[in-house]
């Protein structure tokens, strides 16, 4: 039975590995992950419980210089979720200088007067745990943390122990969430944000990300198949863009589509049929009609 709840943000850089963190900690894919920068744009929140404390976790997006208002937004997301939690934890690579995006993210959880937790990720990538001791040390001058936890997010190593310190910051009180909830967003949105995930993967350089999906039909057969129809759209930047993620002969989008009809149907535990289209709204980023018909709203 739940009797303590944890409210925690997980903050840093971009690319740090925050997503990933997100998906161990729960057990489940629900935020999406790629290599490149930027991937998360709106607050996600995990739930994971462990015996007595129901533990939410805010997945934000990277801190990042704003250059649209799409990056704005992004920014103002980070910047509202290190208030009103019960802790932080700010992910960090194993590097021994704090960045300035590191220092700025501090200065907010400073000024919030919220507890940290330092979690330096990819430590699977350090042959010499040794190398450990500097960044810890070139941490704590700059913050007192609460606790330094060494974690690899992409195996699991250290998160459980990143939880048992979590956990110090729980408050007594009923479930926020019913025990079969793993996440605020819809069924809709995750299957819209794992399309752009494969968009993210397959495509090069800027076109990625200057793409949004909308999922326009969401509808399970009454055939008593289980099968789920649904129809994507794509929407990117340029016709140029447009061109480039169809591909020849269709071959992009069929590929980005079975990539992601094969995820869906994992999450869905059942038999999807996907269908996607490509349009152009230009300049989308920076319109902020466009941004909120893409759910892009305050937080």
């Amino acid at each position: 039975m739940i009797t303590k709840t944890a409210m925690i943000t997980i903050c840093g850089r971009p690319n740090v590995g925050k997503s990933t963190l997100t998906n161990a900690l729960v057990g489940e894919k629900i935020a999406i992950v790629s290599p490149k920068p930027q991937t998360t744009r709106t607050r996600i929140l995990a739930v994971a419980s462990r015996g007595q404390t129901q533990f939410v976790f805010a997945d934000t997006p990277g801190f990042h210089r704003a250059r649209t208002k799409l990056g704005n937004y992004m920014d103002d997301v980070v910047r509202q979720s290190v208030a009103d939690v019960d802790a932080v934890v700010l992910m960090a690579e194993p590097v021994p200088t704090v960045g300035d995006i590191e220092k700025k993210l501090i200065a907010r959880i400073r000024e919030n007067g919220v507890p940290a937790v330092l979690a330096i990720n990819k430590a699977d990538t350090l042959e010499d745990k040794r190398a450990l001791l500097p960044v810890i040390a070139a941490y704590s001058q700059v913050y007192d943390f609460a606790a330094v936890v060494p974690i690899s997010a992409r195996t699991g190593d250290g998160v459980e122990e990143l939880l048992e310190e979590l956990d110090k910051f729980a408050v007594e009180g009923p479930a926020l969430f019913p025990d079969d909830v793993i996440s605020d967003q819809p069924e809709k949105q995750i299957c819209a944000e794992i399309v752009r995930e494969k968009l993210l993967l397959s495509l090069d350089q800027e076109i990625p990300h200057g793409t949004a999906v909308v999922v326009t039909k969401f509808a399970e057969r009454d055939d008593g198949s289980d099968i789920i129809d649904m129809d994507v759209t794509i929407y990117c930047e340029k016709q140029s863009h447009k061109g480039i993620i169809i591909g020849k002969k269709g071959a992009m989008l069929k590929h980005i589509g079975e990539l992601a009809r094969h995820d869906i149907e994992a999450f869905m535990g059942t038999k999807v049929f996907l269908q996607t289209w490509v349009k152009v709204k230009e300049n989308w980023r920076d319109s902020e009609a466009l941004l909120r018909n893409f759910g892009f709203t305050d937080q």
